[in-house]
């Protein structure tokens, strides 16, 4: 493996890790401190405002009229659209289903980029997602022992699932312009635009929140939520998509059960047992398995080499 993909790798691994912790940190402020709709559009203009300062210390890459516009459809792809649904999904569904709906990210990737990249369906990719997705339901489904599956409502659920299939295309159809741009550059665009054509849509929410009644401890977490789970988090995404395979990307999107339930043992809130121990073991190794499966140039490859 070379360093540049050993590189995304450890950039994903970063990411999913600080969404795993904003997992408990978002839930405790929604919706006691602060609606869904103002959480995350604090999110959308906190990491503009970031991406922006932080490219002003960074090399200027000029953009073409051409990627500026393809930079918008990404955003509404891997920004705004997906994170509406799924935001409107989860108010409508239980949050069980909602968590068990998500497990289904890395086939439907899986799907998309053989669709638009001709990436092979191999029995190895398979297996490994079967394998990670096992684990990731076996640890949702621990964690909410005596809570009915399937008891949150069908729209819902089926506003998750197009959240799922938006952010699957965002991570294969703009795979060649990610590779074109730095992430600060990428996400200053991206950003920029979601906080600009979602403010009509969640300024309601902004409006309604009483700003002077919010205790210290929210503000903190708020800033976290802004901070580390948007603009640190999204700094890092490019850095995987330029190296690694979409369905790999969306494999480690079952890593985030995995935090989220080791933040909530370490806080007292949850315990570790066997169940959570083989949940975690069957997570990585389905993720590993999908990173050893082959893609479409190295079968290419060996074709053209005779092996």
């Amino acid at each position: 493996m070379t360093i540049e993909k050993w590189k995304g790798h450890i950039a994903l691994l970063m990411a999913n890790v600080v969404w795993g912790v904003n997992t408990p940190i978002s839930k405790t402020l929604m919706p006691d401190f602060l609606p869904a709709g103002a959480l995350n559009y604090f999110r959308l203009i906190g990491a503009c405002t970031a991406f922006w300062l932080l490219s002003l210390f960074c090399k200027r890459e000029k953009v073409t009229r051409k990627d500026l516009l393809l930079l918008f459809f990404a955003a509404f792809f891997g920004v705004m659209f997906n994170q509406m649904l799924f935001l409107h999904g989860l108010q409508m569904t239980a949050p069980i289903d909602a968590a068990i709906v998500a497990t289904t990210a890395p086939i439907i990737t899986m799907i998309v980029s053989a669709m638009y990249l001709k990436e092979p369906i191999t029995w190895t990719k398979v297996v490994g997602i079967v394998v990670g997705m096992s684990g990731a339901i076996l640890l949702i489904s621990s964690g909410h022992a005596g809570t009915a599956v399937g008891s949150g409502n069908m729209i819902g659920n089926l506003l998750c699932v197009v959240s799922c299939i938006s952010f699957a295309i965002y991570l294969t159809v703009f795979k060649n312009l990610i590779s074109r741009y730095s992430s600060v550059t990428l996400m200053k665009w991206m950003f920029l635009y979601a906080a600009i054509v979602c403010l009509p849509v969640l300024y309601r929410d902004v409006a309604s929140v009483d700003y002077s009644e919010l205790p210290a401890g929210a503000w903190w977490r708020i800033a976290y939520v802004v901070f580390a789970a948007t603009f640190f988090a999204y700094l890092m995404i490019p850095v995987g998509q330029k190296t690694l395979r979409p369905t790999t990307l969306s494999m480690y999107n079952y890593i985030q059960p995995l935090v989220a339930t080791a933040v909530a043992v370490i806080i007292g809130l949850d315990t570790f047992g066997l169940t959570k121990g083989v949940a975690g073991i069957l997570v990585f190794a389905g993720v590993y398995i999908v990173t050893q499966s082959k893609s479409r140039a190295q079968m290419l490859a060996e074709k053209s080499s005779g092996k």
